[in-house]
């Protein structure tokens, strides 16, 4: 089971600890996502994925069954375009040794899953890889499932084995940590991923307007 520490400066996300799973967002699984609006779904991995890169944050792309369920959302898959994403038949994920080598590879053990749906897709490699020693965070707004209720009760299912649920703007703020740090992402990475975090990135864009700083073109992200 996993031992991610639930207290401390250690409970945090850290870039140089993160590696990120995205799972099966798919037109077919979005067609029977009805715990979110899907395009609230698709918004916000799409800005999870863009500050996973933006940070250095190694990122597996995934989905199932492509033949029958379709490939990965385009704007997805447009923020890594040389990237071709697993395509699995094992509906748990982390029974694809594929993948799981692909996760231990990058020598990380904070895990950090988001997929559709969240009480399929989601928590079954979530329960699977903590019980590997992986510190598992699963976003519940770049998730989502059948219903409200599936949603909700798979999430309660995950804490209570020890995964940590966390939205994707609360992932960013533990990667970014302190705005001191400017090594860390580059401003335009940084706006371009905010660009989806609806009054938060016109503001911000705003802010450096104020600050006569030059802007980034993130109309196209």
């Amino acid at each position: 089971m996993s031992t991610s520490p639930k207290i401390g400066l250690e409970a945090l996300l850290t870039p140089e600890e993160s590696v990120l799973l995205l799972i099966d967002h798919q037109p077919y699984q979005f067609a029977n996502l009805h715990s979110h609006e899907p395009a609230l779904i698709a918004n916000n991995v799409v800005g999870l994925a863009k500050a996973a890169k933006g940070y250095g944050v190694p990122t597996i792309l995934t989905t199932v069954m492509e033949e029958r369920g379709g490939n990965l959302i385009q704007p997805l898959q447009d923020v890594f375009p040389d990237q071709k994403p697993i395509n699995r038949t094992f509906i748990n994920t982390w029974e694809d040794q594929r993948v799981v080598d692909a996760v231990k590879a990058t020598g990380r053990k904070k895990l950090i899953i988001a997929g559709l749906w969240t009480e399929i897709c989601v928590a079954m490699p979530a329960l699977h890889s903590a019980a590997e020693g992986f510190q598992v965070y699963a976003v519940t707004d770049a998730s989502g499932g059948v219903s409200t209720e599936a949603h909700d009760m798979a999430v309660q299912r995950m804490a209570q084995a020890g995964v940590v649920p966390i939205t994707w703007l609360a992932v960013t703020g533990e990667w970014q940590r302190d705005w001191a740090r400017t090594d860390i992402i580059k401003i335009e990475d940084q706006l371009a991923s905010l660009g989806h975090a609806g009054a938060t990135g016109i503001v911000t864009t705003w802010e450096f307007q104020l600050l006569n700083t030059p802007v980034p073109d993130t109309t196209g992200a």
